[in-house]
């Protein structure tokens, strides 16, 4: 079997076209709410704008510089500072010149010039006839704020020209009062001016004085310093100077004392290495350089003659002979003189290597000394040049703040401003509040936006089932057709067979197209049994039923309908049959069926009436009895529409539905309240109840919010139906 089963999740959400058209409808159904509020706003802001004092306005041109005219050259500074071209900059000093001329300070200067602060007529107590009173609302009056909030600044576009406009409700007082404020812009800023000099000239004073002691005090601390470094008659360039040259001959002289030590030492190694091939003869120190002297050169010679004689008389005479002896005697002389002389000369190598390096040592000694007084200096030239320059800025600064100084008692004595009046302002008679014509026009549309906002509030507060729309959307189910209107004070019997006895009606139509569609709703399977219920009382669930009944049997169909209402039958009733043998006899087993069902007016449509009321209907409808009885009619039937109870009021609907092949849904249009069919939904989700669809009923087709929604209904009928919608 086709159809869904309900999910209270369901829906959608968002505006959608239908639900924008939803709205539009919606509006244009309260029309003349929107109109109403629209009117009474409108009317209000009218009578509001007609109560209203009028305003007049007056306005004085300035023409405002950046800077004042320049009357002496450019080297002197004021202290407001220099004229830019910058756009930001122009920006934000008009923006500034507009707060000033709004501030309280030339508010209070006009307010104490005029004397406004006890001016009744301004103050707006003029009408206060008590003097005493008048005199004490004065004291707690704000002149100067008011004042402040009559002024306008208003730039003129792409120039240095500034209109200032004061509102008030004397015109000659407004213009008098524009150009006070003007005037009084202009004091203030030429008494800006001189504060800011006077303050500036003050600081700068008490800050020369500071700098000129300190330009004392450090002149004096340079002084001290060349004094303590004896740089009186010397000064440490020059003495640096001297320093560099002593280093540089020290490092000269050491070099060529290194030189010449390397010199000495290498011939006194050799003379030691000499002296220790040769232990035992002295003659090895014929081998030095020195041996070759012309003295020693004489003795060597002496001495070998000598010894030549004495080996010639050792030849001849016996070694005791005298001249042997004398020989030998003076040969010996010889040459202790010779050796002597030979270890002179090796002396004299060894004392001047030992000579060389002691004037080694003596110029290192010399040269540390240099270089300790040339780091000393270089200490002193960077104390002297702290002191110096520390001197030399303090002195900047004196002169700089005194030149400063001066230019700025040069500036104060002007009195000039760069504010100038184009165009003094002159009373006009003709009021710019209150603005009737914008005032209304602003009243209209505001009074049409609060009414479109009361509509869709209206809109929003309505929380019953109207349109398809509702049923679709915001219930998430099918919509199977509407049930119009049955107009006329009609005996319930006749609105019960309306669709019977009227089968040209829109009513009969609209019921064959909902016959229609829940057979496509399952055209393979049809459904057998159906039960049609209702969130709640008095929706019209017993009167569709039958107007279902009557549409099926007129297509051919044995309809059955049971009313299964055991606590409000009402099928009996409308058709008139007897209620004495029923359903609840059926099932505790009294009577049979076929005596049970009765047959109506309508051919092919019959009637199992409700019978005895049992005390428990919602046990009875879960007996096996009733489930075999309900398959007994569905086998002898094409279709079955059980009539059940509400399903808010009472359990006995959601049994039957799980009994049944599918449930339609009745709802009441614009009765029917949506939480209560959500919640006559969930209980039929909770059983898994199969859901065809909603029908919308007692629909009334000469509703605003239906339009021409449903108009095919109305006109497709016959000429009975025709002539009802004519009339309505």
């Amino acid at each position: 079997m086709d159809g869904t089963v309900f999910d209270p999740a369901g829906g959608t959400s968002g505006l959608t076209p239908a639900g924008l058209m939803l709205r539009v409808r919606a509006l244009w159904r309260r029309k003349w709410v929107v109109l109403g509020v629209a009117a009474v706003v409108a009317v209000l802001g009218a009578v509001y704008t007609l109560r209203q004092p009028k305003v007049f306005s007056a306005s004085t041109s300035l023409i405002i510089d950046v800077m004042a005219p320049r009357f002496l050259d450019g080297e002197v500074k004021e202290v407001m500072g220099e004229e830019r071209g910058n756009y930001w900059f122009n920006k934000e000093y008009y923006a500034t010149q507009s707060e000033i001329i709004t501030s309280r300070a030339v508010a209070g200067r006009v307010v104490d010039k005029l004397g406004l602060s006890t001016d009744a007529a301004f103050l707006g107590l003029g009408g206060v006839s008590d003097e005493k009173a008048r005199v004490q609302a004065m004291q707690g009056a704000d002149a100067v704020g008011l004042l402040q909030s009559r002024i306008r600044v208003i730039p003129a576009k792409d120039s240095r020209v500034m209109n200032i406009a004061v509102d008030d409700v004397d015109a000659a007082r407004a213009a008098l009062l524009a150009n006070e404020v003007a005037a009084a812009y202009m004091a203030e800023n030429l008494a800006l001016k001189l504060r800011m000099t006077e303050d500036a000239r003050t600081w700068l004073e008490g800050r020369l004085e500071e700098l000129e002691s300190q330009s004392k005090v450090s002149e004096l601390a340079v002084y001290d310093f060349k004094k303590d470094a004896d740089m009186l008659s010397t000064s440490l360039e020059s003495r640096m100077s001297i320093v560099s040259d002593r280093i540089n001959s020290y490092n000269l002289n050491l070099t060529e004392v290194s030189a010449r030590i390397a010199g000495l030492q290498a011939r006194v190694e050799a003379i030691q290495k000499l002296r220790k091939s040769s232990p035992d003869d002295e003659t090895w120190a014929e081998a030095l350089p020195g041996a070759k002297d012309g003295p020693i050169q004489d003795l060597k010679k002496s001495y070998t003659e000598v010894r030549v004689a004495c080996a010639e008389l050792s030849e001849r005479y016996l070694p005791e002979h005298p001249k042997l002896l004398e020989c030998q005697g003076k040969l010996a002389v010889i040459q202790g003189d010779f050796l002597k002389s030979l270890r002179n000369v090796v002396r004299s190598a060894e004392t001047e290597l030992s000579e060389a390096e002691a004037q080694r040592k003596n110029l290192v000694k010399l040269l540390d000394e240099a270089k300790a007084e040339a780091f000393l200096v270089n200490k002193k030239s960077i104390e002297y040049d702290r002191l110096k320059r520390e001197s030399d800025n303090n002195q900047r600064l004196y002169e700089l703040v005194l030149k400063r100084l001066k230019d700025i008692e040069l500036s104060g004595l002007l009195r000039t401003s760069n504010v100038r009046v184009l165009d003094l302002a002159r009373p006009v008679f003709v009021p710019v509040k209150p603005n009737v014509r914008r005032n209304l026009l602003v009243g209209l549309v505001m009074g049409l936006l609060a009414g479109v906002g009361v509509a869709l509030l209206l809109d929003l507060l309505e929380n019953s089932v109207a349109t398809q729309t509702d049923i679709e959307e915001r219930l998430g189910l099918a919509f199977l057709g509407i049930m119009p209107r049955i107009e006329g004070n009609r005996p319930p019997k006749e609105r019960d067979l309306y669709v019977h006895r009227e089968p040209k009606s829109s009513v009969a139509e609209c019921c064959r197209a909902i016959r229609t569609n829940l057979l496509f709703m399952s055209p393979d399977t049809p459904f057998k049994t159906l039960v049609v219920t209702s969130s709640g009382p008095q929706e019209g669930k017993s009167t569709t039923a039958i107007s279902l009944g009557v549409a099926m049997a007129q297509s051919g169909n044995r309809v059955l309908l049971l009313d299964t209402d055991m606590r409000r039958p009402r099928l009996h009733r409308a058709f008139g049959v007897p209620n004495e043998l029923g359903i609840s006899s059926l099932v505790v087993g009294e009577g049979s069926l076929d005596a049970a069902v009765k047959s109506t007016e309508v051919p092919g449509l019959f009637v199992l009436p409700c019978g005895p009321l049992p005390p428990n209907p919602a046990e009875l409808l879960h007996t096996r009895a009733f489930t075999e009885l309900l398959k007994t009619v569905a086998g002898k039937f094409d279709r079955v529409i059980l009539d059940s109870p509400p399903l808010n009021a009472v359990a006995d609907a959601a049994v039957l539905a799980t009994q049944s092949d599918g449930v339609v849904l009745v709802l009441k249009a614009g009765k029917t309240n949506r939480e209560a069919a959500r919640r006559a939904l969930r209980s039929l989700a909770d059983v898994q109840a199969r859901m065809y669809g909603a029908i919308l009923n007692d629909v009334d087709l000469r509703a605003p919010r239906y339009g021409d929604t449903y108009l095919a209904y109305g006109q497709y009928g016959g000429e009975e139906s025709k002539d009802r919608v004519a009339q309505s």
